[in-house]
């Protein structure tokens, strides 16, 4: 393409791959934000952005999914564009070796297991929050469910105040979608919050999240400080807006979608594979990658120190992988998607992310089978390191 004078693109980038993405604001995003990265199939498979300093994004699942795998060349020390903060995101940012202590600390609070006690307190409270919707016939999802439901859990998790909830949502929100000064804010904040109560566990630990990672010892040895507020960085952060996004997402196509809604009521036998079916078609990371050699890739030559950024919605959204892959098949087997990203660093909280989408589902058809965007209003979406569903208001009949 010909692009203006001042876009800053090196020398080992061919022209005919230079893309104008913006990632942070893709023309479209607000109205379909998966729809406005499934431009990027049009091109070549790997493409290069002058935004942010400039990166290589990886648009197709076969090379998403081998990068997601190969940490010795594709490392994730950096996994935002452009790189953010001073601290090291532990175990995201980390690779193996290292990484695997990080990640095992924190695997066993998330295993199967230990989430069966955790759903039935996320049904109590989707039944909580439902109940409370439900008479008024109308509500903005995002703020008054999907971002609720996901926080009271962790909340609970980490043993932290109900009340901190407001606070912790805004912080989430500005590490995953704002710009970069407000993501080095988001982390400034954590930090003065999650101090004193490291301090607290710390001289009296108990059997929550927080006391485990404050407590906890890495090679026999204490965890080293800026380790530690990464890794709250990652638990906090990569578990509240993720979730309350593919809530958002899944949400807003049932509204709009009622023959999907009435499968999922009539056949509930469909409902697990259904989960996955809609993370696929709604994937909302979008992390990267650090180049960490010169070398060929599939013809493409990628420098050391090149970021490559890896849309998980992409990969779901691949033909190549997928037939149809708009459309939503709630009874397509297997569902194999990159949502939570493969390998070594497969999210370790993925299990309690699809426990809570399951359970909003079951229990929102239960009480709320029918339900629409509310007239004369639209939904709004944002784009970023996570994709988002920013605004999604709904209207339902209510028995007079």
């Amino acid at each position: 393409m010909n692009y203006p004078e001042h876009w800053s693109v090196p020398d080992h980038v061919p022209h005919e791959r230079v893309v104008d993405f913006d990632y942070m604001n893709p023309p479209g995003a607000a109205e379909d934000v998966h729809l406005a990265w499934k431009v990027l199939h049009a091109g070549p498979d790997i493409v290069w952005s002058p935004y942010y300093g400039g990166h290589w994004i990886a648009t197709r699942g076969e090379d998403i999914e081998a990068m997601q795998k190969d940490h010795t060349h594709f490392s994730h020390r950096h996994v935002s564009i452009p790189p953010v903060g001073r601290v090291q995101l532990a175990p995201l940012e980390l690779d193996p070796p290292e990484h695997t202590a990080y990640r095992n600390l924190i695997t066993p609070s998330f295993l199967p297991k230990a989430i069966a006690s955790l759903e039935d307190d996320a049904r109590a409270v989707a039944i909580e929050l439902i109940d409370k919707l439900a008479p008024r016939g109308e509500c903005e999802f995002v703020s008054e469910f999907a971002r609720i439901l996901p926080i009271v859990i962790f909340l609970r998790l980490a043993d932290l105040p109900p009340s901190d909830r407001e606070r912790l949502l805004e912080w989430a929100e500005m590490a995953v979608r704002g710009k970069i000064e407000e993501r080095i804010e988001s982390q400034n904040r954590l930090g003065a919050y999650i101090s004193t109560w490291v301090a607290q566990r710390q001289a009296k630990a108990g059997s929550d999240l927080v006391s485990l990672i404050a407590n906890a010892q890495i090679d026999g040895e204490p965890m080293r400080p800026d380790r530690m507020f990464g890794m709250f960085i990652v638990v906090l952060f990569g578990g509240l807006d993720t979730v309350a996004s593919l809530m958002g997402f899944i949400a807003r196509f049932l509204a709009e979608n009622p023959d999907h809604r009435h499968q999922l009521i009539e056949h509930p036998e469909l409902m697990i594979s259904s989960v996955d079916e809609l993370i696929r078609r709604f994937g909302v990371a979008n992390t990267a990658r650090l180049v960490t050699e010169d070398m060929e890739y599939k013809g493409v030559t990628l420098k050391k120190g090149d970021q490559i950024q890896l849309a998980n919605s992409l990969f779901g959204l691949d033909e190549r992988k997928f037939a149809n892959p708009l459309d939503v098949d709630l009874t397509r087997k297997p569902v194999l998607h990159a949502a939570f990203g493969n390998g070594p660093h497969r999210c370790p909280g993925s299990f309690l992310a699809r426990t809570e989408i399951k359970v909003f589902l079951q229990e929102w058809l239960k009480r709320i089978p029918d339900f629409g965007i509310r007239e004369g209003d639209k939904p709004r979406c944002g784009s970023g390191s996570v994709n988002g569903m920013l605004y999604l208001p709904l209207t339902w009949p209510v028995a007079s």
